[in-house]
């Protein structure tokens, strides 16, 4: 019988080092903490737009849920 290999596996410790090596050979020992930054930058933006997006959506759900039944939320105030 022949193995199942996976088509993707994540690098373990000498692949990421080489990884880190052939960045700074490319890159420049200077240049790395810019292109971290504006990296970290851009996946803070990203999530910010993520989370926006959840809360509108989240807001749209709330608001077809109370158009669809309005007797809903006074029960809900009633309850509380």
């Amino acid at each position: 019988m022949s193995s199942l290999v996976p088509l993707f596996m994540m690098p373990g410790g000498p692949e990421l080092l080489i990884i880190l090596f052939i960045a700074v050979l490319l890159f420049g020992s200077t240049k790395l903490p810019g292109l971290a930054r504006a990296a970290g930058e851009s996946m803070g933006e990203f999530e910010k737009g993520r989370t926006k997006v959840e809360h509108e959506l989240e807001e749209m759900r709330t608001a077809a849920r109370e158009s669809a039944d309005p007797d809903a939320e006074e029960v809900e105030r009633t309850a509380d």
